[in-house]
């Protein structure tokens, strides 16, 4: 199983989907809160579903539940707060969603989790990878 992972943030439309033309990359999983906002350029989502299919032939699929709630997100983006505070939140919503039980494997196999950082580090789509690994024993994890 491997599940990939993408931020569109500082990287240009033909550098981002150049990346996702990997082999054995079936679908983007959308794991942003927000997916139509204005600061989405090219990843907004029905833009996105249209370039996703007709350049990289892969499907697209939006999935909330993999997404911090607005209150999480604002005490960590708008309120400058504590990453690892955060990131223990975050895990502990995953966990109270039960998101293992309620997301097929077969959506995540070959799925490239989305969202606008630019590098996983510091964001929520590492720590969902992460989450799906442990619960999934032999995840691999490819950030693109």
């Amino acid at each position: 199983m491997t599940i990939f992972t993408i931020g569109f943030t500082k990287k240009s439309a033909e550098d981002f989907f150049s990346r996702l033309k990997r082999p054995g990359l079936v679908r983007v999983v959308d794991v942003r809160l927000n997916n139509s906002s204005q600061l989405a350029g090219f990843a907004k989502k029905a833009d996105l579903e249209y370039f996703l299919r007709a350049i990289c032939k892969v499907e697209y699929v939006h999935l909330p539940e993999l997404a911090p709630t607005q209150e999480l997100l604002d005490s960590y983006k708008k309120k400058k707060g504590d990453w690892e505070r955060y990131a223990e939140s975050f895990v502990q919503l995953l966990r109270d969603r039960r998101v293992e039980s309620t997301v097929a494997k077969e959506i995540l196999n070959g799925g490239c989790l989305l969202c606008s950082e630019d590098t996983p580090e510091h964001c929520h789509r590492r720590l969902v990878a992460e989450y799906f690994q442990k619960k999934w024993m032999g995840a691999e994890i490819v950030h693109l």
